[in-house]
């Protein structure tokens, strides 16, 4: 399998290459081979995962691309365990986007060119989950931002659209960076930048003594400076604090690339890249300790997690909620790899990427089912017109709550019960369990603004416009003004995912119970085997118990504030916003958090871009100025030289030589008495000169 395992991501890249070529009108041909080629990639991912399962260890197939000097750069693909889960969940989870995107896109005139990227993104991130070198992983890293830019701001007419886009280009390229000079520091240390070769790779015991035994800055060893950067790239991409901010905006693009961004593609993959670099991340000078790098993802990752969830609790747009719960969820990841290991922080990775998706493709329904509107104040009682949107997105909400037995329960109970006996400290353990309250909390709240209660708009006068504008376009079959018309179900192609998903999101929790940890076993090439009584060690069932309390609360607060009194009006004060509007003011404008970046860092960054605009426009402009005026005045000088001296003294001798030639020429008549006529003159001054010579 190894040998043929590049063919996972060609497929998918080959694909966009042929879409490219396509015209604009050829929309089933393009799906078609997007969808086709995904699907071979999902049946070769399955087939990869099916032989780890007999045999859990690492498979890797190196070869040599660059040569400079004497040195050869290696590239090369692995397969292990970590790399299977993966290509089966992005195969799976990008596949059944794929084919909702197909009702989802259907009047959207650049389909075409919709798929084409789709099937680009998806073709990168599996060359991300595959790559044996961080080189490699790199490239694949690279190409899944353009790939996003490029979906994030598709409908680039949008000016909100094309700054979004812009922005999470640039803010994750501020990761990168960290992750590029990591990456140049760890080949400089190592002489490598494969993971695994044969014992020579950089993750490997010789690489890692290395890097652990040699210290850098304030005594801090080379591997913990080097994690740490890797870190960050893996926070920009992931949306961790404090670059969390181009996330939300993300939400700008068509709903499946919200989809595909949040649950199975680019925010994964910062949190796939940590669980990659694992052994890096966790070496120590002192066995038995706890590195740097990991507590500070794991405090990282607790922040971010109750951060984002404070903020989730006040917003008002469906997309946006789910974005800042995105953030909040990949915040439990990366808090699960700081204090519990790769088992625990891919474990929720897993189950997100199921009801995340399912989460944002249910939005995208009700947006499609409502003409696209998109603010939640104006729905309401939409699970009478949806009811199969409503059934699977309850799904969805209630795995990411946590509510007891969803997949959403098990992963982040084992989170949560790692960070209660991390060693170090139990902050982050505190911050999780506030953060499965206001996890429980916001979506309680959007489920009773958006399926619960009467259908709302925004004020009698615009239902009454919206009413008017469905006679006129009763032929069409629903309203296009934003908000209005009879909302209805989504068609079968949309639907169908959303089912799977949903049943996803209710039962594959059960692969990592306590009871039968498959999950992780897998993950470490151990045997699994049904222990109930696992669930009585230690402080493992009052742990779930407080957990579950957590999750009720957060209900049971949702319910005091949006179901005990219904929601009548669009313009109705919101129910927090009446009991705390101070707060509820800060958390709607996201903390200020923008604001802030605006005057620090964007505002830095103007200074700087005008000075150096100065330096260069006045000072090497200037130079560039002074040497071109000295050049053109020794030009001048030159050509004086030229025309004057050297040009006017050759022309002169030229002259003088020709009359000179021209001079003896007429001594050289050829007429003898010419010659004996100056012969006798000459004659006669001989003789004159002889006489005057012999009287003196």
């Amino acid at each position: 399998m190894i040998r043929i395992l590049w063919l996972i991501p060609a497929i998918p890249v080959l694909a966009a290459g042929f879409i490219a070529l396509l015209k604009r009108g050829q929309r089933k041909l393009a799906a078609t081979a997007a969808i086709g080629a995904l699907g071979v990639s999902l049946v070769m991912s399955v087939a990869a995962f099916a032989s780890m399962l007999g045999n859990s260890g690492l498979q890797v197939m190196n070869f040599r691309w660059l040569q400079f000097g004497t040195q050869w750069i290696s590239l090369g693909w692995l397969l292990d365990p970590l790399a299977a889960i993966m290509l089966v969940m992005v195969s799976f989870v990008g596949l059944l986007i794929f084919i909702y995107s197909i009702g989802y896109m259907a009047e959207d005139e650049n389909f075409t060119r919709f798929f084409c990227f789709l099937s680009l993104f998806a073709g990168a991130m599996l060359a991300v989950v595959i790559a044996n070198s961080l080189l490699l992983l790199f490239m694949g890293w690279e190409l899944v931002g353009l790939t996003s830019y490029l979906l994030i701001g598709f409908w680039y007419h949008k000016p909100e659209a094309a700054a979004a886009a812009k922005k999470a280009f640039i803010v994750t390229r501020v990761g990168d960076l960290g992750l590029l000079l990591g990456m140049v520091w760890l080949y400089g240390s190592t002489g490598t930048l494969l993971f695994y070769n044969h014992g020579a790779g950089c993750l490997e015991h010789g690489a890692l003594a290395v890097l652990v035994a040699h210290t850098t800055i304030g005594g801090m060893a080379v591997s913990t400076a080097i994690a740490l950067l890797i870190f960050l790239g893996a926070a920009g991409k992931s949306g961790q604090v404090p670059f969390h901010i181009w996330l939300p905006d993300a939400m700008e693009g068509p709903t499946p690339v919200s989809a595909l961004i949040h649950a199975a593609t680019m925010v994964a993959a910062g949190v796939y890249l940590i669980a990659r670099v694992y052994p890096l991340m966790s070496i120590t000078v002192t066995p038995g300790t706890i590195s740097t790098a990991l507590q500070v993802i794991a405090w990282i990752g607790a922040i971010t997690a109750f951060f984002a969830a404070c903020i989730a609790v006040a917003q008002d747009d469906i997309k946006r909620i789910l974005a800042y719960s995105t953030i909040s969820q990949l915040g439990y990841m990366m808090l699960g790899l700081g204090v519990g290991g790769v088992a625990v922080g891919m474990f929720h990775l897993i189950t997100h990427a199921c009801f995340k998706a399912l989460l944002f493709l249910g939005a995208g329904s009700v947006i499609h089912g409502c003409g696209g509107e998109q603010d939640i104040r104006k729905m309401g009682g939409l699970r009478r017109f949806m009811p199969i949107t409503f059934v699977t997105y309850a799904s969805g909400m209630l795995a990411l709550c946590g509510f007891p037995l969803f997949a959403g329960f098990w992963s982040k109970d084992e989170i949560l019960h790692a960070a209660h006996g991390w060693p170090m400290s139990l902050g982050p353990f505190y911050l999780g369990t506030a953060g499965a309250l206001l996890t429980a909390f916001y979506m309680m709240r959007q489920v009773y603004y958006v399926f619960l209660g009467s259908r709302r708009t925004a004020d009698e006068a615009a239902e009454a416009a919206a009413k008017a504008a469905d006679e006129t376009t009763a032929a069409h079959g629903h309203a296009t003004a934003h908000g209005h018309g009879e909302p209805h179900e989504s068609p079968a192609v949309m639907g169908i995912p959303m089912i799977i998903l949903g049943f996803l999101a209710a039962f594959l929790g059960f692969v990592g119970t306590p009871a039968w940890p498959w999950f992780s076993d897998f993950l470490t090439g151990q045997t699994t085997t049904l222990d109930f009584g696992r669930f009585g060690e230690a402080g493992l069932l009052p742990l779930m118990a407080v957990s579950s309390l957590m999750v009720f609360a957060g209900l049971g607060l949702g319910w005091w504030f949006y179901g005990r009194k219904p929601i009548v009006s669009a313009s109705q004060p919101d129910g927090l916003e009446q009991a705390m509007p101070p707060v509820f003011g800060a958390l709607r404008r996201r903390l200020f958090v923008d604001e802030l970046y605006a005057v620090t860092v964007v505002r830095l960054v103007r200074w700087g871009s005008a000075l150096a605009d100065v330096f260069d426009r006045f000072v090497l402009g200037g130079l560039a100025g002074l040497m071109a005026l000295l050049v053109n005045g020794l030009g001048h000088i030159d050509n004086s030289l030229d025309t004057h001296a050297v040009n006017g003294g050759f022309d002169l001798g030229c002259r003088e030589l020709a009359t000179g030639g021209r001079w003896f020429a007429a001594w050289q008549s050829g007429r003898v008495q010419t010659y004996l006529r100056t012969i006798g003159i000459a004659l006669i001054v001989l003789a004159v000169m002889l006489l005057w010579w012999g009287k003196a």
